[in-house]
């Protein structure tokens, strides 16, 4: 890096030049025309200034064509250029910029003073920095109520991201993630990391979290786990400019797992009279199975316009590598964004399209992370240059990184034009058409490798998945303000269809030529296995919403949206999501015009109800298959001797339910919006209940006597009941001096429940290993949270050197029966802190989150932290020698001894900047920006867990019940350092 600091310092040095400084006077005042006194007045970022007096009259040295920056507490900032005569006059508006906030609502936007419903907004100087892959990235710890949790350290890897808790029992809890209008499809497109990743951080402008039913509502039947609107940048007519970003960045192991090094090792097997089998040598497997990890970023964006039209232009391409090698990510995305306006503004047409190519080399990272704790650390990883195939009785895993591939291949293409009329004043007609087209292919094969047993034949995974997602909505928007009354309505229809499809073809039995499975698929000597499925999903809409105002203090709005889905059966194709919110603006009431202390308070009140249509296709309609099997099966022919000459039977797979209908949700949110001393501290307060229903799962019937042994249906008198506090707090400091700096954050309780379940318990969290099949970690129960562990609880040692459980029941039996509820895997609490601080040219970002009241799982403790993989030569941890007086048969059981707690607090990203003062270097006129940044990722972990990162969530879920806090041989964390420059044009 110092070399091209070096040529960029002494190009900026060779431009230096001093205009003619002289004394330029000027005055500031208020739109009322009145003096401000104590108005900071800044020449460039020289440094240089001064202050205005009570007359509001000032005085700067500076040069004609200088930028003049004025700002002042309670009022927006302002930039003047030096004119010819040296004389400025400035006037300064109040600083209402929060409240004419522009928010994202759901098809149109409001000021933030306007909005009666729960939202938060992020824009993009507030987003996470550093080596930033998805939208899930830049929000995690942003918002209160939203916990985004990374299913493991795996560049560009999958996310849970959970508004206002838990509201379903399967795996469709994620939001609606809503692109410049465009609604995405939540089902899978074919790629096996993170859906998300093709959209590119850097072209983000905002995100807009709709949290309550009032916000979401007016998306109906996909908005129960909340909806995310993300809006793209734009560009802004007479501010053209050019923004080129680079960065890199490095990054490594951050946390190791305290297994025993090679000393300790030998020392503990001849403790306890195992078999050492000594290979000489003293190897860390976690160093040798992970590297250091470059990325490398770089970003084009063009963006600006004149008259009536206006452009934002970008490409970026990105290299990721991951910590564990044979892994890595590459990303090429371009977006264009036009906006045309014509016959007087009348009409106006928005074009957003996006490409991406998305490159993705996976390692197999549970049989890494198995052996990098496990592998014997006498052995030697290589042999000088001769890389041993095998480690004691295990294939070398520097093997078997070279013979593994899995390869993924994904172009994802999205285009939305929607072209407005004004019919007459206040009457707008909106029409918008979409496409998101997605192709997927993925490899997943070993290289034939004759010497080693179970790798000599080779073997090849292949999977082709498009998926096609096409929206077509009308809108028609009425707004009619006549001072005291201000009314805004809008009705629309939407109509989307989601195709996807899949083949895929399972073979092995290859020559050992050199070439790769994938590209000799004809060679292969074993027989072909094949699937496919194709699905077509359609949703049809009808909704409308009425905004009004009276006098900009009393507000309400009221929301229904009809919705009607294939996935429904024929008695309820339809759904029904109605909201009304209140508001009122208490700072606009008379009692506190005059107030010192409250500049800004808003009360706000809400009910609604949102939708839950993520269930698989075609439930409702009945399945068959073929079978010769057991009673499904009879001998026509008299003459047959075996099953294989009966003939084939047809049978149900699945019974028709034209009876399902849509899980509801029902919240209400009763909220508090202020500002205080002039905007120096701001934030709010929300209080939510929110009640899921018709809850949707496939469970076994009651009547053992049915042609299934499943079928899917809505459990009667269910319920998920989540409730909590949210508050949001941020301070800034007088502007005005030269050290600014802001604090903030937020918390969030959340309660969960579930209630009047008909099943003692539902169980899901499969284990998996020797010893363990059948057995489950999470179930879910009445009273209890969702993911919640019910284990038995676990005592000790025996004197028999054997598990001792606690006879919970008290039936002298240790059984199943003795598993109790051990605490959940969803956190009571989520925070988050963040800090800013600058002084002239230089500033820092801080941010910090983190979770309490959990617990995690710890699944690789269980598979193979043991006394009795010890005594065989495997490595372990002090877990496996805790109780001197286990005996080595005894085997790890899905108990309490594996639970631990969740908490955590971690430095997220810190950000140290400096921004360049380009009019002390006389090219102010050419480049408006240059910025030398470094960022640091996961820099500080505060936690008791004792895996690699308590941010996981990595078990096998049973019967499509989804499963939390299950670190099962989790991709491991990096520790990123990030070096960025950014220059604008």
């Amino acid at each position: 890096m110092k070399l091209p600091l070096f040529v960029l310092y002494a190009l900026l040095l060779s431009t230096y030049g001093y205009g003619q400084t002289q004394e330029i006077t000027g005055s500031v005042r208020d739109i009322d025309n009145q003096p401000l006194t104590g108005v900071t007045i800044m020449v460039g970022n020289s440094g240089i200034g001064s202050v205005s007096d009570i007359d509001g009259l000032f005085t700067v040295p500076a040069a004609v064509g200088d930028t003049l920056r004025l700002s002042y507490v309670g009022m927006q900032p302002q930039e003047v250029i030096v004119p010819a005569s040296g004389t400025v006059e400035v006037t300064l508006e109040n600083n209402a910029a929060q409240l004419n906030e522009v928010v994202v609502i759901g098809y149109g936007t409001a000021k933030r003073s306007d909005v009666t419903g729960s939202i938060a907004s992020v824009s993009d100087e507030d987003f996470n920095k550093g080596v930033v892959t998805n939208p899930g990235q830049l929000l995690q710890g942003k918002v209160a109520g939203v916990n985004v949790t990374a299913a493991s350290g795996e560049p560009g890897a999958a996310q849970d991201i959970i508004i206002r808790g838990v509201g379903s029992l399967r795996s469709g809890t994620t939001p609606l993630f809503v692109v410049d209008g465009f609604a995405l499809d939540n089902s899978a497109n074919g790629v096996p990391t993170n859906p998300l990743n093709f959209i590119n951080p850097a072209d983000i402008e905002s995100i807009d979290v709709l949290k309550d039913a009032s916000a979401a509502a007016i998306y109906g039947a996909r908005a129960a786990n909340g909806v995310i609107v993300i809006t793209t940048k734009k560009g802004r007519a007479g501010q053209s400019q050019i923004n080129v970003s680079a960065s890199t960045a490095v990054g490594s192991l951050a946390r190791k797992i305290d297994v025993f090094s090679a000393d300790e090792f030998r020392n503990q097997l001849n403790a306890i009279n195992g078999v050492l089998n000594d290979g000489g040598a003293s190897t860390d497997w976690q160093d040798e199975l992970t590297r250091t990890a470059n990325t490398h970023r770089v970003n084009l964006s063009l963006s600006g316009g004149a008259g009536s039209g206006s452009y934002f232009a970008s490409f970026s391409a990105d290299d990721q590598e991951g910590i564990l090698r044979n892994n890595d990510l590459q990303r090429y995305a371009g977006r264009l964004n036009l906006t045309q306006r014509a016959l007087n503004d009348r009409l106006s047409v928005a074009l957003n399209l996006s490409a991406t190519r998305f490159e993705n080399n996976r390692a197999n990272s549970n049989s890494v992370v198995t052996d990098m704790l496990q592998l014997n650390p006498t052995f030697p990883a290589t042999d000088g240059d001769e890389l041993p195939e095998l480690v004691g009785d295990n294939i070398n895993p520097l093997v078997r990184e070279r013979i593994y591939d899995d390869i993924s291949l994904n172009n994802r293409f999205l285009a939305n034009i929607s072209p407005s009329l004004e019919i007459v004043e206040g009457l707008t007609y909106k029409f918008s058409v979409g496409v998101d087209y997605s192709t997927t292919n993925r490899d997943v094969q070993y290289m034939p490798f004759p010497s080693i047993t179970d790798f000599e034949l080779g073997s090849l995974d292949t999977y082709t998945t498009s998926n096609t997602n096409t929206q077509a909505e009308n809108t028609l928007t009425y707004e009619w303000d006549r001072g005291v009354h201000d009314l805004t309505f809008l009705a629309g229809h939407t109509y989307q269809q989601i195709e996807v499809d899949r083949k895929a073809f399972f073979t092995e039995g290859f020559p050992n030529n050199g070439v790769e499975p994938r590209f000799q698929v004809g060679a292969a000597s074993e027989p072909t296995r094949q699937s496919a499925f194709a699905t077509i999903n359609e949703l049809q809409s009808f909704f409308g919403r009425i905004n009004y105002g009276f006098n900009e203090k009393y507000l309400i709005t009221a929301t229904m949206r009809a919705d009607g889905s294939s996935k429904f059966g024929t008695n309820n194709k339809y759904g029904y999501f109605p909201s009304v919110a209140l508001g009122w603006n208490i700072s606009n009431e008379d009692f506190l015009a005059d107030s010192d202390v409250v500049t800004y308070l808003k009360l706000r009140g809400s009910w609604g109800q949102t939708g839950n249509q993520e269930i698989p296709a075609k439930i409702t309609q009945a399945s068959f298959t073929e079978s010769n099997t057991g009673n499904d099966t009879y001998p026509l022919d008299p003459n047959a001797s075996t099953l294989s000459e009966y003939p084939y039977g047809t049978i149900y797979t699945r019974l028709a339910n034209p009876d399902i209908q849509w899980e509801v949700s029902t919240q209400t949110n009763v909220g508090l919006d202020f500002a205080l001393f002039n905007y120096r501290l701001t934030g709010n307060l929300d209080f939510f209940n929110k009640t899921s229903e018709n809850i949707l799962l496939e469970v076994a019937p009651v009547d053992p006597i049915q042609p299934t042994d499943r079928y899917w249906t809505n459990i009667p008198n269910m319920e998920i009941r989540n409730s909590g506090l949210e508050l949001a707090l941020n301070y800034r400091s007088n502007e005005s001096r030269d050290f600014v700096y802001g604090i903030g954050g937020n918390v969030s309780y959340i309660r969960n429940e579930v209630t009047d379940s008909p099943y003692s318990i539902l169980t899901t969290g499969s284990v998996i290993g020797a010893g363990q099949t059948g057995a489950t970690v999470n179930g879910v129960l009445n009273g209890e949270p969702i993911g919640t562990f019910y284990v038995q609880e676990f005592l000790g040692i025996g004197e028999d050197g054997l598990n001792l459980f606690a006879d919970r029941n008290g039936d002298g039996e240790i059984l199943d029966n003795d598993r109790f509820a051990a605490g959940t895997a969803l956190p009571r609490y989520i925070y988050a802190l963040n800090a800013d601080f600058s002084w002239r040219n230089f500033d820092l970002g801080l941010n910090f989150n983190g979770v309490a009241g959990n617990k995690i799982f710890n699944h690789v403790a269980l598979s193979i932290f043991n006394k009795g993989n010890l005594a065989n030569s495997l490595n372990t941890t002090d877990l496996a020698v805790q109780y001197p007086d286990e005996d080595v048969s005894n085997s790890n059981r899905v108990s309490t001894r594996f639970l631990e707690d969740g908490d955590f607090l971690r430095l997220n990203n810190a950000t140290l900047g400096y921004n360049f003062d380009l009019d002390r270097l006389g090219i102010g006129q050419v480049v408006r920006n240059v910025r030398l940044s470094v960022t640091g990722q996961n820099l500080l972990l505060f936690t008791d867990y004792s895996g690699f990162d308590p941010e996981i969530n990595t078990g096998s879920s049973v019967g499509d019940i989804q499963t939390f806090g299950i670190d099962y041989f989790s991709y491991p964390r990096a520790r990123t350092v990030l070096f960025a420059l950014d220059v604008t044009f």
